[in-house]
């Protein structure tokens, strides 16, 4: 398994961008489709967005698509996440996520990921 570190949240007004990260330790992080999902309160976690192993293929909830991009770096072990023209609707804390099984498809369900970071909190005002 993988560890997971997310960084990169915070405060912004509403329109602004934020970009997270999420370290991973371990060296089968290149074979692993990773995600990203949130959490707003009082509602249940949610998908955000994954990519493959490779990076040649990714895919977006409906909600963020035309303004998150993910991406990956397998030589710094890292996903980003760029969110851009953020919504109050964002506000959650979002959490990094791998498959954790080498060259295995992306998915959009959170039963699919086994390995969890403990999640970075993202505020958007209005």
């Amino acid at each position: 398994q993988v560890q997971l570190v997310e960084s990169g949240g915070g405060l912004v007004q509403t329109g602004g961008s934020l970009r997270l990260s999420c370290a991973a330790s371990g060296r089968t992080f290149s074979t692993y489709a990773m995600g990203w999902f949130r959490q707003a309160p009082g509602k249940e976690r949610e998908f955000v967005a994954a990519i493959s192993w490779s990076g040649g293929s990714t895919v977006y909830a409906d909600s963020v698509k035309g303004r998150f991009t993910i991406s990956r770096d397998n030589t710094k072990n890292t996903v980003y996440l760029q969110m851009n023209s953020l919504k109050p609707e964002d506000t959650a804390i979002y959490y990094c996520a791998a498959r954790n099984i080498a060259n295995a498809p992306i998915v959009d369900v959170a039963t699919g990921f086994r390995s969890w970071g403990r999640g970075t909190r993202v505020t958007v005002s209005s």
